[in-house]
């Protein structure tokens, strides 16, 4: 205890063994703070005096020229050719000749009929086409010898007019036989039921054992020709007047061969089919009950995936405008008050810029008016405005379809990844 108070005599009062460390920690942090303070900044580093640099949009470029309005109408498959399978004979069904659902060519059998009455109506004709035959011959021998002697008075005149008369009317007999031979054979011919046009064939409407042609023409079967296909379709009349007068005025002009206009197929799950069609007919006469006027196309169906009665979206163009411009849709901002787009001036600013739409031709809109030829229309890149105060100016690069950057962007970005890679 005594020397506990001798040893605490010697330390001056208010004295700690850590002071010297924190005075020699203060002094250092300024002076690396001054040094630091010296240093220049770097350019674009957050504490630089500099403007940041300006923010890079994606533009397209405006290039007028001609561009198809495409109409987009509801429409409805039908085939191009539809046939009714009928018995034109009487009697019993013995066979069916073809597998329901199949392809089927023009003369095919389909059907066979109890033949043996028919067969038997022919044999007969035969046997009376040979008699009147026999007739002729006879009546034809009579006369002839019937001339030598009228016209030495041996016989009278009356009785030479009779054989001549007998031999024509032998003759007469004759041709009426021909042709019970050949009703009779024609009938024969029904009795084996054949395809009348090429194309595919449905189920059979009767089976084996069934009397047919009883009384009517008894419906077998439906054969549909699905090759080529055709699309009917309905347009306001009242668009039609108004494409009409557009074209009149010199505002539109008219599709390069509109009566054999191509025409394209959306499916029902939004995909095109790959055949173009054509135009075939408008017709002249607007449907009192829905104002509406019914057109018609021609599709290829080689490969038979369009089936009749099959509701699609038909893509017609009708006519086209001249000096017209097509944007990505994403360019272009559409309200109840307008259409506008952002478009990048000569000092790299943006201003909106109003626009007058027309229809749509695939993910485009088409600009009728509001843009000139070589002006910038800003693509991609709005989300950068957002955050940047109003009048900052931009970079302008070229904007590239599915969002690839462009060649410059990439170049700018390689070359401080290879700086600082040699460092």
């Amino acid at each position: 205890m005594p020397v506990s108070r001798v040893s605490h005599s010697f330390l001056p009062p208010r004295f700690t063994p850590l002071q010297p460390v924190v005075a020699a920690a203060v002094l250092s942090l300024f002076l690396a703070g001054c040094g630091k303070g010296d240093a220049p900044a770097a350019p674009g580093a957050p504490g630089a005096g500099g403007p940041p640099p300006a923010p890079q949009v994606g533009v397209i470029t405006v290039a007028p020229g001609d561009v198809g309005l495409v109409t987009e109408l509801p429409g409805r498959l039908e085939a191009s050719r539809v046939a009714q399978v009928r018995a034109r004979a009487a009697g019993i069904l013995q066979k069916r000749l073809f597998t329901e659902g199949s392809d089927v060519k023009a003369g095919q059998p389909l059907f066979m009929i109890d033949a043996a009455p028919y067969a038997a109506a022919v044999a007969s004709a035969k046997a009376g086409q040979a008699r009147a035959e026999a007739n002729l011959a006879q009546a034809s021998a009579l006369a002839e010898r019937y001339q030598p002697l009228v016209e030495a008075n041996a016989i009278s005149k009356q009785e030479y007019a009779n054989a001549v008369a007998a031999q024509k009317q032998a003759a007469a007999d004759v041709a009426v036989a021909k042709a019970n031979v050949q009703t009779a054979s024609i009938t024969l011919a029904y009795a084996s039921v054949t395809a009348p046009i090429s194309g595919r064939i449905g189920r059979s409407l009767v089976t084996e054992g069934a009397l047919v042609g009883q009384g009517e023409a008894t419906q077998l079967a439906v054969i549909q020709q699905v090759n080529p296909m055709y699309v009917n379709f309905t347009q306001s009349a009242s668009d039609v007047m108004k494409l009409s007068a557009a074209m009149a005025g010199g505002q539109l002009k008219r599709a390069s061969g509109v009566d054999a206009a191509a025409v394209r197929i959306v499916l029902e799950d939004g995909t095109e089919y790959a055949q173009p069609g054509r135009l075939l007919f408008s017709d002249l006469t607007v449907d009192a009950t829905t104002g509406q006027i019914t057109l018609r196309a021609e599709v290829p169906n080689p490969g038979g995936q369009l089936l009749p009665g099959l509701y699609v979206r038909v893509r017609l163009e009708q006519a086209q405008a001249s000096n017209a411009i097509t944007l990505p849709q994403q360019a272009v901002t559409r309200t109840a008050q307008g259409d506008t787009v952002m478009v990048v001036g000569s000092d790299g600013k943006v201003a909106p810029r109003p626009v007058k739409i027309g229809s749509a031709k695939g993910a485009q809109w088409v600009v009728l008016s509001g843009l000139k030829a070589g002006e910038q229309v800003m693509v991609d890149g709005f989300q950068k405005l957002q955050m940047m105060p109003p009048g900052t100016p931009v970079k302008a690069v070229p904007w590239t379809p599915g969002g690839a950057a462009p060649a410059a962007s990439l170049a700018s970005a390689a070359a401080p990844a290879a700086s600082a890679a040699a460092k």
